[in-house]
Formats: structure tokens, C-alpha cells, sequence
């Protein structure tokens, strides 16, 4: 991935909204199947609301004695009480069936997002800030928690509650129950006007946040170099202009949002001014009409509850229009590849096959072209080569994180894309010119490849690595903890370390990638001393500019293949 990429669209084109956008239609199509239960229980709710006014309606009806009866009052006070207390008990159960659902997108959605990026590998990140991917896996998966756990049931109590309520009060009075519907059907249409703008707003403010986190990071990272250079007043400018556009962005966000709330409560005071003038009568003594009356009058603010509900949650849909092109951009997970059966690979090492291998990079040039070599069980192949000559290329073709244009890398004789990713991964081993260290112990760090070995096992890993001596000058030997990066250690350090996780994961097949680059003769000729033990038995795999380590390949008898040397032969035969 490349971490100096930084976002700079232009903000009306990023902002530009999306009508119809397949993927929020898939995710609503999961999210209403899901909440069929929270729909239950928001119907419910309803109910139980229309039960408490036909109560309270029944209790004033026996004061005023319009009604006559001593059972008819403890009926009504009982069932008020019931009603009231079912409505807080299914409430509870709402609310958090709605937690739920929203942990669940949640999970479904890093999970999914995840597993893009680690099949996609590296190859497949060239060119992702950090920053932006991390910002898609949390912020972007946490901003569909209330778009799942909020708005979906919001929607459909948003039908359903007013559909229950208008038909109860249509019950009552024809009238009162016309108003209730006219005034109900006014609030969408103020929502919907309202939304176009909060829709742009919030994608100019998921903008601004990602452009922020990229910022930041960078400069994290390079603080030694701004403060040496004496920026660091002006990149803090930088960053506060940042901090203040983002903090601008959000202001518009919720003051486009806060005029649905104007919309609904003025249909609100409407509807309950109408039926209010409707009952007028009973001020003038028509008390007959008074226990209808009080029906109405308590069942108008709860037929704008769920309205008033699905517009506190609106906000929720805008966000989700801001980040669905962010989902939309990740390539879909890799289809479920059918198992085959891994020949002989414990027991008699690993044959590496290219045959006939082409690739090219974004439709360019091939750097790879009709390629063609094979490394038995057992022997190193040295990849010799000028930058962009294809060493790295051919290196994330074994890994499995690119596939060829042309031609087939098989391993065993298997085709690599037929097996099994777990095995696959199982029997590589690699090591890079950049180890990546973990924040954690000496030892976390080891056993990341095999947290299941033995006490026996990483002390032979540890002695074959020669980090003996270095683990017994530290305090606390293994459990030293180390900083993300590796802070802590040194580079030569750090590929012991590497080394020693290779030794312990122990796979038949062993990539290394430029493993001495960045390291002084001495730290090298250590390193490669380890490195040979290390091939011991292995098929290996050597991508180097190192004259020292090409030195060592040729004492430990390693086929060479010069891409260079191959690249002038395809030119010469083009000229010819």
C-alpha cells in the first residue's frame, strides 16, 4: 500500500450524490430481513400505545359518568397499567434488539472487509494510503451500525406505526384519523427536500475526516523530519485548518439535519390544533364527546412518535450514502476455492514450476513475459535482476497476491489458484527486506507463524536465528516488548527475529525477498550464515542485489536466473 497517496478529489465530484446505488439497496434488502422481529416488537409498542388511550379515554368516561360502572374504572386503570408496563418491557427489548442487529452488520462488514484486503495482499494495496483503508475497515464499518442497529427498523416502524395509529383514530372520527394521515404524509416530503442537502454535507464531511486521518498519520510518521526541517509550527497550522474545516463540515451536517425536526413538529402542532378545534364542542359543555376527544388528542403524539424516531435516524441513511462508493471501490472476497489434495509436501519437499508465465502491470509492458523456470525439492534459485525487473513481481505470484495474465505457477504439479489457501499458506515461509515487527514480545513476535510450538521448538528457532545472545542482554529475555515497527530493535535484529519465525513455522518453501538490504557487511555475513542453515532441505527462492549474497548462493550451489539477462534476449528477438 502506498502511504504517501493522499485524497485530493474535488469535493463537489466526491460530493456528487448517487441515486439508486445497488449496494445500499443490498444492504437494506439484509438489514429489513433481519429486523423482522424488531418490526414485531415495534408494532407491538403501537398496540400497546393505542391501548393506553382507549384506557385513559375509558377512565375519564367513568369520572365524568358518561360511562356508569365501578368495573369499568378498575378495568381502565388496570389495563393502563398493564399497557404502560408492557410498552417499557418491549422498549427494552427493541432497543436492544436493535444493538444487535447493529453488532451483526458490524461484524459482517469488517469481517468482509478484512478478508478483501488480506486476499487482495499487497500487490493488491499499491496505491491505498493506510490511512484511507484503516478509515474504511473502523470509521466507515461503525457509521452502518445505526444505518442497521437504527434506521432500518426506523423505517418500518415509520409504516407501520402511523398505518396502526391513523386507523384507530380513523375509528374514532373519520376526521380526526383524515388529519392525522394528511399531516403524516407531509413529513416524508419535508424529509426527502431536506435530505438532498445532508446527503452532500456528509459526504463533503467523510472527505474532510479521511483527508484529516491521512494528514495526521503522515506527520506522525515523519515527525523527526518536520522538526528537523523546522515545520512543525506550520504543519500544526496545517493539521488546526484541517481539525477546523472538519469541524465546520459536521456543523452543516447537523444543521441541514435539524430541518426535518422543524418539518415534523409544526405537521405536529397542526394536527393537534385541527382536532382540537374539532372537539371544540366539548368546551361548551358537550362533555359526551370529551372521552373520544382525549383519545385523539393522546393518540396524535403518539402517531408522530415513529416519524419523529425515523427522523432522529436520518441522519444515519446520510451517512451511509457518504461511504457506500468506499465499499463499492473494494474488490469483492475471493470465491471459496475447492480443495485438492496436496501431494507429498511434508514428506518429500516442494517442486516450484513457472510455465510460460506473462504479466503485466495496469495493462503496460509485460515484466514478466512467457517466463519459464522450475526449483526442485531441495534447491535455491537466485533471482538476480535490476530494480523493476520483475524479482518482486514474481515473488507475489508465488504468494498467491497476483495472478498471472498468462501461464501457470504450479506448486507440486497443482495449479496454485486450486489449492487450498490455509495449506498454501502453511507451507511458504517468507522473509522480506523490511520485516514487519508486531507491538509485543520478542516471543509474540516469533511465534506469530506457529503460536502452537513447543518450548523445544522456539528454543531451536531462537539458536538457529543466533538471537541467543541478544535475548540473554535483555531483563526480561523473551518477554521483552517491542514497539510497533520493531521500535526497539535493530535492522539486523529485526531479521533475526524474522529468521526465527521462519525457522519455527518450518515450510517446505522459502521466499526471500532482498533479505540483507539496509544491513552492513558484517550484520549481512551473520545473517546469511543464518539464512543458510535456514535453507537446509527447503526449496528456496533468493531475490537479491547483494553481492555478498549472490557470493553466498553460488557457495551453497543456487541456480541463477538473470531476468535481466532474459529481458535483453525478448528485446533483441522484438529488434530482429
Amino acid at each position: 500500500m502506498d502511504d504517501s497517496a493522499e485524497p485530493l478529489g474535488n469535493d463537489e465530484h466526491a460530493a456528487k450524490p448517487r441515486r439508486g446505488n445497488p449496494w445500499i439497496k443490498a444492504e437494506q434488502r439484509l438489514g429489513l430481513a433481519a429486523a423482522r422481529w424488531a418490526m414485531v416488537l415495534g408494532a407491538v409498542l403501537n398496540l400497546a400505545a393505542i391501548a393506553q388511550a382507549a384506557c385513559a379515554a375509558a377512565l375519564l368516561g367513568s369520572m365524568l359518568h358518561i360511562w356508569s360502572g365501578g368495573w369499568r374504572v378498575l378495568l381502565a386503570v388496570l389495563g393502563f397499567a398493564a399497557a404502560a408496563g408492557l410498552r417499557a418491557y418491549v422498549q427494552m427489548l427493541a432497543e436492544r434488539e436493535g444493538f444487535e442487529l447493529g453488532a451483526a452488520a458490524r461484524r459482517r462488514l469488517r469481517g468482509s472487509v478484512l478478508s478483501t484486503l488480506l486476499a487482495l495482499g499487497p500487490a493488491g494495496l499499491r496505491g491505498k494510503h493506510s490511512a484511507d483503508l484503516a478509515a474504511t475497515a473502523i470509521d466507515r464499518v461503525e457509521a452502518m451500525d445505526g444505518f442497521h442497529g437504527r434506521w432500518i427498523p426506523a423505517t418500518a416502524q415509520a409504516i407501520i406505526g402511523p398505518a396502526l395509529i391513523g386507523v384507530a383514530a380513523f375509528y374514532a372520527d373519520w376526521r380526526a384519523g383524515l388529519t392525522l394521515i394528511i399531516a403524516g404524509l407531509f413529513v416524508p416530503f419535508a424529509m426527502a427536500v431536506a435530505g438532498i442537502g445532508a446527503s452532500v454535507a456528509a459526504k463533503k464531511q467523510f472527505l474532510a475526516m479521511t483527508r484529516l486521518q491521512i494528514r495526521f498519520l503522515d506527520r506522525i510518521r515523519g515527525i523527526s523530519t518536520l522538526v528537523l526541517a523546522g515545520r512543525a509550527n506550520d504543519e500544526a497550522a496545517a493539521l488546526a485548518q484541517a481539525a477546523a474545516e472538519l469541524r465546520q463540515r459536521t456543523m452543516r451536517v447537523l444543521r441541514v439535519a435539524f430541518l426535518s425536526s422543524t418539518a415534523l413538529d409544526l405537521a405536529a402542532a397542526a394536527a393537534l390544533v385541527i382536532i382540537v378545534l374539532r372537539f371544540s364542542a366539548v368546551l361548551h359543555g358537550n362533555l359526551a364527546l370529551a372521552p373520544t376527544a382525549l383519545f385523539l388528542v393522546l393518540l396524535t403524539p403518539e402517531f408522530f412518535a415513529p416519524l419523529r424516531a425515523f427522523s432522529a435516524v436520518y441522519a444515519d441513511r446520510m451517512a451511509v450514502e457518504a461511504v457506500a462508493e468506499d465499499f463499492q471501490a473494494l474488490p469483492a472476497p475471493p470465491l471459496p476455492v475447492p480443495p485438492v489434495n496436496i501431494r507429498s509436501v511434508a514428506a518429500h519437499g516442494v517442486t516450484l514450476s513457472f510455465e510460460r508465465v506473462t504479466y503485466a502491470w495496469g495493462g503496460q509492458k509485460p515484466v514478466l513475459e512467457n517466463l519459464i523456470f522450475k526449483v526442485g525439492r531441495g534447491e535455491i534459485l537466485l533471482l538476480t535482476g535490476a530494480s523493476g525487473s520483475g524479482k518482486s513481481t514474481i515473488m507475489d505470484l508465488i504468494l498467491g497476491f497476483l495472478t498471472p495474465d498468462s501461464g501457470l505457477v504450479s506448486i507440486n504439479g497443482a495449479p496454485l489458484e486450486t489449492l487450498v489457501p490455509a495449506a498454501r499458506t502453511k507451507m511458504l515461509g517468507w522473509i522480506g527486506q523490511k520485516p514487519v515487527i508486531f507491538a509485543g514480545s520478542i516471543e509474540d513476535n516469533i511465534r506469530f507463524g506457529r503460536p502452537e510450538a513447543s518450548e523445544t521448538q522456539l528454543a531451536d528457532a531462537i539458536r538457529h536465528a543466533h538471537l541467543t545472545e541478544l535475548i540473554a542482554s535483555l531483563p526480561q529475555g523473551l518477554k521483552t516488548p517491542l514497539g510497533e515497527g520493531g521500535f526497539g530493535v535493530s535492522g539486523g535484529q529485526a531479521q533475526r527475529i524474522a529468521i526465527a519465525r521462519a525457522f519455527l513455522k518450518d515450510a517446505p518453501l522459502l521466499l526471500l525477498d532482498e533479505p540483507t538490504a539496509h544491513l552492513d557487511p558484517v550484520v549481512e555475513r551473520d545473517v546469511l550464515e543464518s539464512l543458510r542453515h535456514l535453507a537446509i532441505g527447503r526449496t528456496v527462492v533468493l531475490a537479491t542485489h547483494s553481492t555478498m549474497a549472490m557470493d553466498f548462493a553460488k557457495t551453497i550451489g543456487a541456480k541463477r536466473l538473470d531476468l535481466d539477462a532474459l529481458r535483453y534476449a525478448s528485446w533483441r528477438s522484438e529488434v530482429v
